[in-house]
């Protein structure tokens, strides 16, 4: 099927599962709690070969299968998929964001119905919300700025500017901080959300920060940063680098995407294990995280180069961008993310929401940040 073909399958597929009733919209109106993966599309860059476009359901109880395909905009002026910059989601308010190059979009969860498309000064890269879903860190597409962002309505709260090259965003789970990564610096800077100015720095790391994620207690933080195949670890009070991790044993090469090594870090819930990608070798690398410095445990091949890791809600799945699904105690391959057509699926924005009687009741992040409080 040629690109242009199978764009329309894909929207009239779209439209059709739109066109279920509100009491389908998680694709479960039972009384017991489900669980749901979401994956926004195109979420390898703009290929619409690893899934097309829209956001793609699969239901977690049922071995992941696919359950239905969210129509989305972001288009150019062609009408081409933009490439999805990231993915955040607030069951409190019932609200599913997904971010392209240009624009920010909001879908009402219980509903899927786009609420709002909001365009923003300098593009829009891989934000995060708060845990009150009040408000959102946005970057700009790797230029000198985040804003600060009402939620509920798109509107600016304020201009938070670092000329670092915005593009990674955590808000931690106490909701005081954001912590912002450019592309452009090895600082980690961290944001006071109420005064939405930044108050710290840690590092400088050893080369410019790429994916990166911090604990429950957000003492710590474990960033990739280019040209090293492992990662360093920073203290998130201190500001001090305590350690640079590097893989025994695999030697770098040429990646497909993102020219860095290892493009993706993430801790269990638990933060008993780090999973840490290496793209060139097709795998991804456990590291037993009781010890410091964490320890390389096993690692596991996959289908595809991995640019990105996180995990499921209560960490008994990992999911690498390659749409492998990994049982997290046993370390073996469980599952392969496919589409309506039987097309693999791939991305690097996803993360779980779970429903209970249609509505949503609890919403994991893409980030892989540990839950131990």
């Amino acid at each position: 099927m040629n690109p242009g073909s199978r764009l329309h399958f894909f929207a009239a597929v779209a439209l059709a599962l739109l066109a279920l009733p509100c009491g389908m919209a998680a694709a479960d109106a039972s009384p017991g709690e489900h669980h749901y993966l979401y994956a926004g599309m195109p979420g390898i860059r703009d290929y619409l070969e690893y899934g097309g476009h829209g956001v793609l359901v699969f239901d977690i109880d049922a071995g992941h299968k696919f359950v239905k395909r969210i129509p989305s905009k972001g288009l150019d002026e062609q009408g081409k998929p933009l490439n999805v910059k990231g993915i955040c989601a607030s069951a409190k308010t019932r609200r599913l964001y997904v971010s392209t190059t240009r624009t920010l979009m909001c879908f009402d969860l219980v509903s899927n119905e786009l609420l709002w498309e909001k365009s923003y000064e300098g593009g829009c890269d891989r934000m995060a919300i708060s845990p009150d879903g009040q408000v959102i860190y946005l970057p700009s597409l790797e230029s000198d700025h985040w804003h600060a962002i009402n939620a509920l309505d798109g509107k600016i709260l304020k201009k938070v500017v670092t000329h670092s090259g915005a593009h990674n965003t955590i808000i931690g789970p106490s909701g005081k901080f954001a912590y912002l990564a450019g592309l452009k610096s090895p600082i980690l800077r961290l944001a006071d959300i109420r005064k939405h100015e930044v108050v710290r720095e840690i590092g400088p790391f050893g080369n410019v920060i790429r994916p990166f994620t911090i604990n429950g207690k957000e003492t710590l933080c474990y960033v990739n940063v280019n040209d090293l195949l492992g990662f360093e670890i920073g203290d998130l009070r201190t500001g001090k680098v305590l350690q640079r991790v590097e893989i025994p044993g695999f030697n770098k090469g040429p990646t497909k995407r993102h020219g860095c090594p290892s493009h993706g870090v993430a801790l269990t819930p638990d933060e008993k294990e780090l999973w840490l990608t290496d793209a060139f070798n097709e795998r991804v690398h456990i590291y037993d995280n009781t010890v410091m410095p964490p320890r390389p445990a096993l690692n596991i091949k996959l289908r595809d180069q991995p640019g990105w890791v996180t995990f499921s809600i209560d960490g008994r799945y990992a999911y690498p961008s390659t749409g492998d699904v990994i049982d997290v105690k046993s370390h073996k391959i469980v599952a392969e993310l496919t589409d309506e057509t039987g097309a693999a699926v791939q991305s690097e924005k996803m993360l779980e929401i779970d429903f209970k009687n249609g509505k949503p009741t609890r919403a994991g992040n893409q980030f892989g940040i540990g839950a131990v409080r």
